[in-house]
């Protein structure tokens, strides 16, 4: 597989989005993927454990002003490659327009700088991109009028946005102001049993635009039935010269052992930025950024078990940081935590360059639980050569 970067069209976007603070991101955009099959290195299984806790019930009044907020006047380093500038809890148990502002999965930046804000309870919201404040919320729903299990967005070039749900699992596109415009295709496999080998909230999490605006990705929380545990599949879509994506290629790649895939970036590059994370009950929660280079990975769409078979190549992926080992910058958590910095970190998305350091903002899904909480987290992230 080659990959082909556009990197004239990431510039303009990234440079679109300088006039954004720490505090609030711009976007990562668009590539191509070509698929082929290469031999490499066999795939060996690994254990999952579940997702975090969900449920509980909402107390306390909702948090304002700047002592919420965890600044590092100097950057601090989580590694060698990664520094957190600063966290803010700024709308954690929120409410606007009569919605519950939180269960955020997935982050974007819109054309007009705003910042994208998805909840997985089927709300789309607009927030300022200095304050975080929401500007606007817009609710969204399937054919049938129900709500989705929204976990992953994109914001198109045409200002329109993709929208995975985890429920079937399912790809739609919506205008901006939430009308239904289609549904892109889904392998069968990939489809929550019976229908299909992937197990219920563990699908389609994580989804990127590479540069170029070529080539949709999707990443597969969880491996599939028949799959070795701990092996994931990235599924690809090609847009044609109609404008409409198509299935394209599919890669397989390895998590560590008990955690999944919650989010996926595209770098200006072409590479990827990949979350992983699990939760250990009374132990907490394990957050882990990796820089992946999808280059020379198998196209495995046409191979019905990854079972340790010689002559598929797996995604590469190197650990930028691990957020355990991030300064707390007086932090404190409502449970248990490796780190009182850490929580259920679901989104993503890159917000600029600094200084050749990419700017990464993160967001945690509070899952409405009163043990939990809507953080947002600024890194600055220097890709691997």
């Amino acid at each position: 597989m080659r990959l082909r970067s556009a990197l004239a069209t990431t510039a303009a976007a990234l440079a679109a989005a300088t006039c954004l603070t720490a505090a609030g991101p711009a976007d990562a955009r668009t590539n191509t993927l070509t698929g082929s099959a290469l031999t490499g290195a066999s795939l060996t299984g690994s254990t999952l454990t579940g997702k975090s806790p969900t449920g509980g019930s909402l107390t306390g009044k909702s948090p304002t002003g700047g002592s919420l907020t965890g600044k590092s006047p100097t950057g601090n380093a989580c590694s060698g490659s990664v520094s957190l500038d600063r966290f803010s809890d700024v709308l954690d148990k929120t409410t606007f327009q009569g919605t519950f502002v939180g269960n955020f999965s997935a982050l974007a930046v819109d054309r007009d700088g705003t910042l994208a804000a998805l909840s997985d309870r089927s709300s789309l919201f607009s927030l300022n991109s200095r304050t975080l404040a929401p500007v606007s919320v817009v609710h969204l729903a399937d054919e049938q009028g129900a709500d989705l299990d929204s976990e992953g967005l994109v914001i198109d070039r045409d200002g329109t946005r993709l929208v995975t749900s985890e429920t079937e699992p399912s790809i739609r596109r919506y205008s901006k102001s939430g009308t239904l415009l289609e549904r892109l295709p889904v392998p069968a496999s990939l489809q929550v049993a019976p229908a299909g080998r992937a197990t219920s909230n563990g699908t389609f999490e994580g989804l990127t635009l590479l540069p170029g605006g070529r080539t949709l990705i999707a990443s597969m929380e969880y491996a599939l039935s028949g799959d070795d545990a701990g092996t994931v599949r990235f599924q690809t879509w090609q847009r044609g010269r109609d404008g409409r994506f198509r299935l394209g290629a599919q890669y397989a790649y390895r998590v560590d052992a008990g955690l999944g895939v919650p989010e996926v970036q595209a770098t200006p590059d072409g590479r990827l930025l990949v979350l992983e994370r699990g939760f250990t009950s009374g132990v907490g929660n394990t957050v882990r950024l990796y820089a992946a280079d999808p280059r020379g990975a198998t196209d495995v769409s046409g191979v019905e078990n990854l079972t340790g078979q010689s002559g598929v190549r797996l995604i590469k992926k190197t650990l930028l940081t691990d957020i355990a080992a991030c300064p707390t910058l007086g932090a404190t958590a409502k449970q248990p935590q490796p780190n009182p910095l850490l929580d259920n970190i679901e989104g993503m998305t890159i917000t600029g360059r600094d200084r050749g350091r990419l700017k990464v903002l993160l967001i945690s899904d509070d899952n409405e639980n009163t043990t939990q909480t809507t953080r947002t987290y600024t890194l600055s992230v220097r890709l691997p050569r």
